[in-house]
C-alpha cells in the first residue's frame, strides 16, 4: 500500500475543517475584553479561500486571499510569472507584515519557457560590515545574549535586507512590468486595509510584549492598548507611502538616502517605548552597508530523481542540497513499494543524515568552501545509504560524511568526520508563493523576516518591519563552523524553493515557511507525491514530521503521531509533538505548490489549516464534476 486509508481520511477532514472555517470565521468571535466591545454590525468577512483549483491559463498560491487576488490579477491582465510573482510578494507584505516584507529576503527560482532553464537569485539578508565575531556576546556581562528575548528582539539582529533588490533584478531579468507597477496593488491595499483574520490576531497576541516594546510597532499593531480585532480592516498608510516613495524613484529610495538613514537609526538605536524592560541590544548595520547591497544570481542545484529534474537553491541557502542529498539517499531503496511504516522509516533516517551533512559543510559559498558537487553526488548518496538499518533507528545525532574518501560503496573507503551537531536557531514565519503563467513560465519564491514580526521594530513612519534574520547564525563563534558570523556574510538559510521537470517540462513547483523544518516539509511532499503515490493536495495536507539530526526525537504534528507514531515504534522512532519544541507551533510548515498535467491543466494547491489555511487560484477554474 502506498497511502494508508487514516492518511486520506486526515486531508479529507482537514479538508472539510478548512471550508467550515473559511465560511464561519466573519461570526466568529474573539475573547477578550478587547473584541467583547465591538459591534458585530461592524465586522468585516475575510475574502474566502479555497486551498486546492484547478484549472487553466495561470495559477497564484499564496497564504493570503488578498495576495493571491493581485497576484492572479496581474496574470488576467496580461503579466507574466515573474510580475504576478513580486505583485502578490508586495500584498504579502501588506496581509502578512510579521513574515514578510521589504525589511526582509529570500531566495527566487524561475522557470523560462523560453529556454527550458531554471535560475536563481539569492536575495539573503547580509552581516553588517562592522559585524564582529563577538556580536552575540553582552559586552557588559561577557556572557552570551540569551536568544529570547535579548536577539530575536534587537537590533544586533537585523542583517541587511534584500528583498526589493530581488524584486528589482527578477524583473529586469525575466519581467514585463516595471517595479512601480508591481508594488501599485499593495500600495492601493495599505491603504485600504485588509480584514484582520484571527490567526493575524493570534500572532499580534502572542509578540504583546515584544510589540509594545517599540513606540512604531506599538503605534501600528496595538492602536489603543489592544490587538486589531477580528473582521476589523487594518490600514497601513505609511507603507503605502514607502510603496508609493519606491515606485517613483526605485529601490535606490531604499538604499540610498533619507530612508536608508532611518533603517540605520532604528538598528542603532531602537525606539523603545518608555519604561519598557525588555532589553534591546543596538546593532550594527549602516547606510553604508545598505548602499552596498546586492543581490547573487546563482546556478540552481540538480538532481535526479527517480526520471525528474529536481532543481532547487545553491547556498547561501542549504535548501538545495540537503532536499537533494536526502532525495539521492532515498533513491538507493526500493520506497515506492513499501508500506507506509517502511517507507517513513527511510524518509526519516535519510533526512538525519542529510542534516548532519548540512551542518557540517553548508554556508555561503563567498566565505566558506561548500563541496555541493560531493554533496549531491550519487556516490556519497550511496555510501550514506549504507548508514540505514531497514529494521532500526540509528543513533542521533549522528555524524556528517567524509565528502574527500567515499567510494559508493558499504563499508568503503569513507570515514565519518567528527563534529559536533550543530543547532538551529531558525524560527517558522516566514512566506512562500508558486506561480505560473499561460505561457509555461513558473515562479517558485520564499521570503522572510524571520522570527513572527521580525525583530519587532518598524521603521517610524515608512510601515514596515526589519528582519532578525542574524539570529540564523550559529550562537558561538567556532572557527571551523561554516555558518559563523563574519561581516558581510550571508547566514545560512533552510529556505528551499523547488521546481520539478519531467521531460524537460515543469511537473510540480513548491515551497514552505518553517525555519529549518522546510527542508523536510518540501522533501516530505515530495516523497509523498512520487513514492507514495498521492495527489498534490494530499501530499501537501498530509501531517509533517522533521528530523533534523539533533536528537534520537523526531519532531512531528500530533496527527502525525497519531497516525504513525505506533507503526514506527518498533523501528525505534520516537517523536516530540510540534508544540512542545523550539518553534512552539504544533503546526509544521504552510506550504504551496502547483502540478502541472497534460494539455496545460494546472492543480494550484495552498494549506487546507495550517496558519488559518491558504489561497490557491487558477486563472480559468475547471467547472466542477
Amino acid at each position: 500500500m502506498r497511502r494508508s486509508s487514516p492518511a486520506t481520511a486526515l486531508v479529507a477532514l482537514a479538508l472539510t475543517a478548512s471550508t467550515l472555517a473559511a465560511s464561519t470565521l466573519a461570526a466568529s468571535t474573539v475573547a477578550g475584553p478587547s473584541s467583547a466591545s465591538a459591534p458585530s454590525s461592524a465586522r468585516a468577512t475575510p475574502p474566502p479561500k479555497t486551498p486546492t483549483q484547478v484549472g487553466r491559463g495561470g495559477a497564484v498560491t499564496s497564504v493570503d486571499a488578498d495576495a493571491s487576488r493581485i497576484g492572479l490579477r496581474v496574470l488576467r491582465k496580461g503579466g507574466n510569472a515573474v510580475d504576478a510573482a513580486i505583485a502578490t510578494a508586495a500584498a504579502l507584505g501588506v496581509t502578512e507584515p510579521y513574515s514578510t516584507g521589504i525589511g526582509g529576503g529570500g531566495y527566487f527560482v524561475h522557470y523560462s519557457a523560453r529556454t527550458g532553464k531554471v535560475q536563481t537569485i539569492d536575495g539573503r539578508e547580509t552581516a553588517p560590515q562592522a559585524m564582529p565575531r563577538d556580536a552575540f556576546i553582552n559586552p557588559r556581562t561577557g556572557d552570551p545574549y540569551r536568544f529570547t528575548p535579548e536577539l530575536v528582539t534587537s537590533g544586533v539582529s537585523v542583517g541587511v535586507p534584500g528583498t526589493l533588490a530581488t524584486w528589482q533584478r527578477a524583473l529586469h531579468r525575466w519581467g514585463t512590468r516595471s517595479l512601480d507597477q508591481s508594488l501599485a496593488p499593495a500600495a492601493r491595499l495599505a491603504r485600504r486595509g485588509f480584514v484582520v483574520d484571527q490567526t493575524f490576531r493570534d500572532q499580534t497576541v502572542d509578540n504583546k510584549v515584544r510589540f509594545k516594546a517599540f513606540r512604531s510597532t506599538k503605534r501600528l499593531f496595538w492602536k489603543h492598548g489592544h490587538a486589531p480585532r477580528v473582521g476589523k480592516r487594518l490600514r497601513n498608510p505609511d507603507l503605502a507611502n514607502t510603496y508609493d516613495l519606491i515606485a517613483r524613484r526605485g529601490p535606490q529610495a531604499f538604499y540610498r538616502g533619507p530612508l536608508a538613514a532611518e533603517i540605520a537609526r532604528v538598528v542603532h538605536r531602537p525606539p523603545t517605548t518608555e519604561g519598557t524592560k525588555l532589553p534591546v541590544p543596538p546593532g550594527h548595520l549602516t547606510a553604508r552597508d545598505l548602499a552596498a547591497y546586492d543581490v547573487v544570481d546563482r546556478r540552481p542545484t540538480h538532481v535526479d530523481y527517480r526520471g525528474y529534474d529536481v532543481y532547487g537553491m545553491r547556498p547561501s541557502s542549504s535548501g538545495g542540497a540537503t532536499v537533494g542529498e536526502a532525495l539521492n539517499i532515498l533513491e538507493r531503496f526500493d520506497v515506492p513499494a513499501m508500506g507506509d511504516a517502511d517507507a517513513l522509516h527511510h524518509y526519516i533516517e535519510a533526512s538525519a543524515l542529510a542534516y548532519a551533512d548540512r551542518g557540517a559543510h553548508d554556508g555561503d559559498p563567498a566565505y566558506v568552501h561548500v563541496p555541493l558537487r560531493d554533496l549531491l553526488s550519487d556516490r556519497f548518496a550511496a555510501e550514506r545509504a549504507c548508514r540505514i538499518d531497514p529494521d532500526r533507528a540509528m543513533p542521533k545525532p549522528t555524524k556528517p560524511g567524509n565528502v574527500k574518501t567515499y567510494d559508493g560503496r558499504c563499508g568503503g573507503g569513507a570515514v565519518a568526520a567528527e563534529s559536533d551537531p550543530v543547532s538551529d536557531t531558525e524560527n517558522v514565519e516566514t512566506s512562500n508563493l508558486t506561480v505560473a503563467d499561460r505561457w509555461g513560465n513558473v515562479v517558485e519564491y520564499t521570503l522572510t523576516i524571520e522570527q513572527t514580526g521580525g525583530s519587532g521594530m518598524v521603521v517610524p513612519g515608512r510601515g514596515f518591519l526589519l528582519n532578525n534574520e542574524l539570529t540564523d547564525f550559529s550562537l558561538e563563534y567556532v572557527k571551523d563552523d561554516p555558518n559563523r558570523i563574519q561581516p558581510g556574510k550571508r547566514p545560512r538559510s533552510s529556505m528551499s524553493p523547488t521546481i520539478l521537470l519531467r521531460d524537460g517540462k515543469p511537473f510540480l513547483a513548491l515551497g514552505s515557511p518553517g525555519g529549518s523544518t522546510i527542508i523536510t516539509t518540501v522533501l516530505q511532499m515530495i516523497f509523498n507525491r512520487i513514492d507514495r503515490g498521492m495527489t498534490i493536495p494530499d501530499a501537501l495536507a498530509a501531517p509533517r514530521a522533521q528530523q533534523s539530526n539533533a536528537t534520537m526525537r523526531t519532531l512531528a504534528e500530533p496527527e502525525f503521531i497519531d497516525l504513525y507514531g505506533a507503526m514506527l515504534r518498533p523501528y525505534g522512532q520516537r517523536f516530540t509533538p510540534s508544540g512542545d519544541s523550539f518553534t512552539s507551533a504544533s503546526e509544521i510548515g504552510a506550504a504551496t505548490a502547483v502540478e502541472f498535467g497534460p494539455g496545460g491543466l494546472l492543480t494550484a494547491v495552498a494549506e487546507p489549516k495550517r496558519r488559518g489555511g491558504g489561497s490557491a487560484r487558477v486563472l480559468h477554474p475547471k467547472p466542477a464534476g
